[in-house]
Parts: structure tokens; C-alpha cells; sequence
């Protein structure tokens, strides 16, 4: 009977502990660059369907906003992860010695777009150049400075964007900034027409976009930390593009109640389409895939548009240490 309790005992703790998760999660905040939305997907996804839980990680996301300064906190220690922009903002960080790095680069291709009337004669990228282009100062700073030195365009052509489609859509003869997978949208609704869409990456804005950073101490110190999240988040967005993304919507629209379906179903379609995630070197290397040629690529070209000083040892803004393994590929669906 001695024995047969023993046995038991043993059973019942080895069935305890099976139950029991090797040890506590890690609790790390990832703090996105806006609203929620589903150009973030795929890290709402790996909340959503456990993926972040089987890493042994316990995610918050911390939303971003017009009036929230998320970048500032990654350097702080108050957050261990940072959606970025594109590598712009990663060059100026090694400009102000901020010690942070990009470790994966979940958009192959930045959204960034330049949206036309259509049956005005904008049937190229090049035909542009006759059209009023209403540019923010963010996207004149950055984007159309490479659009002047490396395509022709001009200062002269340039208008102030104010975040508002109505001058656009007043102006037959003028084009507007936006990202694919959000303003055409909103340009379908209000205006009753489909525009014209031209996606800067596919005419040579070849950076990178949402990216991951993190904090060289982080990398030095935990390496493991940071593999883990960044492989949970690669397949997060796998099942976000490739599987059932619904809890995961319903999770953006929790955080941003301004998103609907229709939306989000629109951005998920214009993702796809235009490979903005999912294309080029992922295909291969996995989602989150950089390149060093891809890199310098994007550099170079925005030395010579003046964005950058040639002198920057831009290797230091990011690293492939985490990336370009092939993690997830099996999850890509037709």
C-alpha cells in the first residue's frame, strides 16, 4: 500500500508539473508608432491565438498616437520593444547615439503611396510630374527629397497635405500622400470613385517599414529574449495574413474603436496585394527578412538626396542576428 501510494504521489506530481509552465512569462511592452489598426496585425494576432504565450511571453502592446512620444521610452528602459517607421528613423538614431538597433523589418515594402483622380491622364508615375501634389512636411522631408534628386519631381509642384482627402478630392488635377492600405479607402467612401495608386517602393523607395527596435543592452544581455519575439511575431503575422485573423481584429478595435471591419478588410486585401509584407526576400528568409544590399541600398539613396550624411555608420541602426532564418514559411498560404 506503501508503494502504491508512492506511485501515485509520484503520477500526480508528475501530472502537476506537466500542467505547470516551465517558468513565469516574460513581461515585455511593445509600444506601436499609432492607433491600432491592421498594419499591426500580426502582433495583435500572436496575442490573440497564444502565439506569444507558447514563447513563454507575457505582451502588452502600448498604442501609439498624434501626441505620444513611444520612441522616447525604448532608450528609458520603459519598454523593451519599438515599432518603427522606416529606416530613417533608425539612421537618426545612430546620428543622436541612441542606442538602439532594428531587429527585424516586418514590411518588405513601405505603404507609403501617392493616390490620383483617375481619367485625368495619371496613368504613370512619371505623368505625376503635371499634377499638384498635396505632401505633408514629414513625407517632403524624407520621400519626396528622394523624389527630387533621383526622379525629377519639383518643390514648385508641392502643396501642404492637411490629413483631409477634401482639397484632393476637389482637385481633379491634383494627387495626395497616403498609405495603400488606408487612405484609398477613405478616398473610395467620401469621393464614390476608385483612384489611382501609386506605391513608392515598387518605383525604388526601397526601405524597409514597421519595424522591430529594441535596445543594444537588450540584444547583448538577452538575446534569447529578443529571438523569442521576434520569431512569435513573425508567425503571428503569418496566421494574421494566412489564417483566422478575427480575434485579432476584434482585439484593434477594442484598443481603436474608430476601425470596422470594412477597413480592416480592406488593408488586410491591399497587404496581400502589393506584397507589403510578404514578398522579395521573405518569401524565402521568412517574414521580418533584411538585407545588408537591401540596407545600403536605401542609404545610398537618401545621401544623395541629402536626408543623411554620407559619414553615418548606418550598419549600426540595425542586425541580422534574428532574422532571415525561415521561421513560419510553412505557414504561408495561396
Amino acid at each position: 500500500m506503501k508503494l502504491m501510494r508512492l506511485n501515485l504521489g509520484l503520477i500526480l506530481g508528475a501530472v502537476l508539473a506537466g500542467a505547470m509552465p516551465a517558468g513565469a512569462a516574460d513581461k515585455v511592452t511593445f509600444a506601436t508608432n499609432w492607433r491600432a489598426e491592421s498594419e499591426h496585425g500580426g502582433f495583435y494576432q500572436a496575442i490573440a491565438d497564444g502565439t506569444y504565450a507558447k514563447y513563454n511571453l507575457d505582451v502588452t502592446i502600448r498604442q501609439g498616437g498624434p501626441q505620444s512620444n513611444e520612441r522616447a521610452l525604448l532608450p528609458a528602459g520603459r519598454i523593451e520593444f519599438l515599432m518603427g517607421g522606416n529606416m530613417i528613423q533608425a539612421f537618426s538614431a545612430v546620428k543622436e547615439n541612441i542606442p538602439t538597433k532594428v531587429v527585424a523589418a516586418v514590411m518588405q515594402k513601405e505603404p507609403q503611396c501617392l493616390i490620383a483622380h483617375p481619367d485625368q491622364g495619371f496613368d504613370t508615375f512619371e505623368s505625376l510630374k503635371k499634377a499638384t501634389l498635396l505632401i505633408g512636411k514629414g513625407g517632403f522631408n524624407s520621400y519626396y527629397q528622394w523624389m527630387m534628386a533621383d526622379l525629377g519631381f519639383t518643390e514648385a509642384q508641392v502643396k501642404p497635405y492637411t490629413f483631409n482627402p477634401a482639397p484632393f478630392l476637389a482637385d481633379k488635377k491634383s494627387a495626395q500622400q497616403g498609405y495603400v492600405t488606408a487612405e484609398p479607402f477613405q478616398i473610395e467612401r467620401q469621393g464614390g470613385f476608385k483612384p489611382k495608386i501609386f506605391l513608392l517602393a515598387d518605383f525604388g523607395f526601397d526601405t524597409y517599414a514597421t519595424t522591430i527596435e529594441t535596445r543594444n543592452d537588450l540584444i547583448e544581455k538577452n538575446p534569447d529574449l529578443v529571438q523569442r519575439f521576434v520569431d512569435a511575431s513573425t508567425i503571428g503575422w503569418y496566421n494574421y495574413l494566412y489564417g483566422d485573423s478575427k480575434a485579432a481584429n476584434e482585439l484593434i478595435k477594442k484598443d481603436n474603436p474608430e476601425m470596422d471591419d470594412a477597413q480592416i478588410a480592406f488593408s488586410i486585401q491591399k497587404m496581400k496585394e502589393y506584397g507589403i509584407v510578404d514578398s522579395g526576400d521573405s518569401l524565402k528568409m521568412g517574414i521580418g527578412a533584411m538585407s545588408d544590399a537591401r540596407n545600403k541600398s536605401f542609404f545610398d539613396k537618401m545621401v544623395k538626396a541629402k536626408v543623411v550624411d554620407a559619414a553615418l555608420d548606418y550598419k549600426k541602426s540595425y542586425t541580422l542576428q534574428f532574422v532571415n532564418k525561415g521561421v513560419g514559411v510553412n505557414l504561408r498560404k495561396p
